[in-house]
């Protein structure tokens, strides 16, 4: 009897200890594999880049209106994620292009609208070519940090937003239609104030009362929504197209008609001039600077030409040196 239980003692240790064994063995061998979710490296500055605003294809889109003379490659630099529509008004053969170069970017906008009403984006930005121009909201004159800067939450929230704070050209009076159009002789017809009367009534009928004042800051350059843009029919836009076509009115006075009547176009009051401090904070998140209603500090200056001198932005129009910190691939 006293052999039999220690024969049986030893089976169980023996049970015991090869049980054991296999467990220990086990877990060393799944131990030993790769996991099957790796673990990840410290990435934390690359977390803070995901952080940052994006800005993917289906959410916003440029329209960039250009000619062939203008250097449009700075977008695909500094702006690769962003779905880019350039069009190139004096080339028919481009892939993308307008019926007639007439009407400068007017023409440009109202053919993107009219082709992609059924599609379009959640946002679109409409803008210029030219990285650098005398009337970019910057203190450089750099649209670069403008787009970069820009709060798609906030056009979403408001519709419509044009891309230049400062009032300086365009706000707070700049046409009286009825007054300007009765003194046509006499006001500066480059800035279209004598013809912007006959010109609203044509394209805005449905608009019984004319406004007394019509003021929006310059240039044509603003960001609409998808809901906003089809807030008007397509027919709205094709009809402009069609007047943009026919009208006799030189080439930079029909452009210009528009420039001072999108706001309206898009559901804006006819005087759409907020305050600068407003607008800097609201559309780029400059929320900290000293402003007056009509500019900030340190923000945008009239410059003394409407075209910048050769070399900038590292050259000034007294040939001095530019201190100048932006990115730039090649010198100007």
């Amino acid at each position: 009897m006293v052999t039999s239980l220690r024969s049986l003692r030893r089976v169980l240790v023996a049970t015991i200890f090869v049980t054991s064994l296999f467990l220990l063995l086990t877990l060393y061998h799944h131990a030993s594999q790769p996991s099957a979710t790796p673990l990840r490296p410290d990435n934390s500055h690359v977390a803070a880049e995901a952080e940052k605003p994006q800005k993917p294809e289906d959410e916003v889109e440029l329209v960039v209106a250009s000619v062939r003379a203008e250097d449009t490659s700075w977008f695909h630099t500094y702006l690769p994620s962003w779905q880019k529509n350039i069009y190139v008004a004096d080339d028919p053969g481009a892939s993308l292009t307008v019926p007639m170069n007439k009407g400068r970017e007017a023409m440009v906008y109202l053919t993107y609208m009219i082709d992609r009403y059924d599609s379009l984006p959640e946002t679109v930005l409409f803008v210029h070519a030219s990285r650098f121009a005398w009337h970019n909201d910057d203190p450089d004159y750099d649209a670069l940090p403008t787009l970069q800067n820009f709060r798609l939450s906030y056009l979403r929230a408001t519709g419509y937003v044009n891309l230049r704070c400062v009032w300086v050209i365009g706000c707070p009076a700049e046409i009286r239609p009825a007054e300007d159009a009765a003194l046509k002789d006499n006001v500066e017809h480059i800035m279209a104030k004598h013809i912007y009367k006959e010109a609203f009534e044509e394209l805005l009928p449905e608009i019984s009362e004319m406004p007394e004042v019509v003021a929006v800051s310059c240039c044509s350059q603003f960001g609409v929504t998808r809901e906003t843009i089809r807030s008007r029919p397509k027919a709205d836009y094709i009809r402009y197209r069609e007047w943009l076509l026919a009208t006799p009115l030189d080439d930079a006075l029909n452009g210009r008609v528009f420039e001072f009547a999108w706001h309206i176009i898009f559901g804006k009051e006819a005087v759409y001039c907020p305050s600068a401090a407003e607008c800097y904070c609201n559309v780029f998140g400059l929320c900290d600077i000293p402003c007056k209603d009509d500019s900030c500090d340190g923000r945008y200056v009239l410059p003394p030409y409407s075209s910048l001198p050769k070399g900038w932005p590292l050259v000034g129009w007294e040939k001095e040196e530019r201190n100048f910190t932006g990115p730039l691939l090649t010198p100007p």
